[in-house]
């Protein structure tokens, strides 16, 4: 099963340009993003989550107290210590037999978590784990980031009985990339805006993705649907051109325009949005 959760509260991109005397027209062709989910006043990372996973518990076959492991992946944990996957746990009554953690990593900490479960799942040591991702993002005034810092959850719960979606194959591609990051204690993340495009987002999705259609033996024309991290309008479609999907096989997870970049959870709500529409037997390939 899985659910979302993006908060009702938009800010228009133009809103955001006009408050620092820019052509928000510009912006928006620049972005694409025309506008942007926030969260309300009282809603953090754990209320999001808390949203998804009830939202995937509500279609989940079996009863809450199933679920063995319980990860959240963000970079807006409200706490530095104090977990956010316990909250989680205590609103959703899961019980105390089961594993939490709170990952941490860019916009992957979501999938990551997925990642983990699989693996959990996939050795028999547990028969269903619930991966969250979860973020109300951050960015410093005046920043470009301003435009495109969203809020979204996405919670899916894996397991071996029951599947609506079967894992074919699933791979990684890591590296020390300075692109993004935040001290402790620091308000706001900083990047190096050199580094977005092409030794990040591209060099890593497109590595990744050779990498993984090599190990699957497959190639783009063997999936209906496609998924990318959206950090921007632009990049998705870029990256999905340059690896051979087409915008049809793109179209439905393309959420950015009017949500914005929720870090962790954006390749995440994106799936979601095909999951939505997706028949049976049909193939997805996800990049986060």
């Amino acid at each position: 099963s899985y659910g979302i959760y993006i908060p009702k509260y938009r800010l228009k991109t133009e809103d955001i340009a006009r408050a620092w005397q820019k052509n928000g027209t510009e912006v928006v062709k620049s972005l694409k993003i025309v506008e942007k989910s926030v969260g309300g006043m009282d809603e953090d990372a754990v209320t999001l989550a808390t949203e998804a996973a009830f939202a995937s518990l509500s279609s989940f076959a079996g009863k809450s107290v199933a679920i063995q492991a319980l990860l959240v992946g963000s970079e807006s944990h409200p706490y530095a210590v104090n977990p956010t996957s316990t909250i989680v746990g205590e609103f959703l009554g899961i019980g105390h037999g089961y594993l939490a953690a709170d990952l941490q990593f860019a916009c992957k900490a979501g999938t990551a978590a997925m990642q983990a479960i699989i693996g959990l799942v996939e050795s028999g040591k547990i028969d269903y784990g619930m991966a969250i991702g979860s973020d109300t993002a951050q960015s410093k005034p005046h920043d470009v980031l301003e435009y495109t810092s969203a809020a979204a959850a996405a919670a899916y719960i894996l397991g071996s009985k029951n599947v609506i979606a079967e894992l074919i194959e699933m791979d990684s591609y890591s590296s020390d990339t300075p692109d993004f990051w935040r001290r402790d204690g620091v308000r706001y993340p900083s990047h190096a805006g050199r580094f977005t495009g092409e030794p990040a987002y591209f060099a890593h999705v497109v590595g990744m993705t050779e990498k993984l259609m090599a190990k699957a033996k497959m190639v783009p024309q063997d999936f209906d649907y496609c998924v990318f991290h959206m950090p921007n309008g632009r990049f998705p479609r870029e990256v999905a051109k340059r690896l051979g999907f087409t915008e049809s096989q793109l179209a439905p997870s393309h959420m950015v325009t009017f949500m914005g970049n929720p870090y962790s959870a954006s390749s995440l709500v994106g799936l979601g949005a095909v999951l939505d529409i997706a028949k049976p037997g049909q193939t997805i390939f996800m990049a986060s």
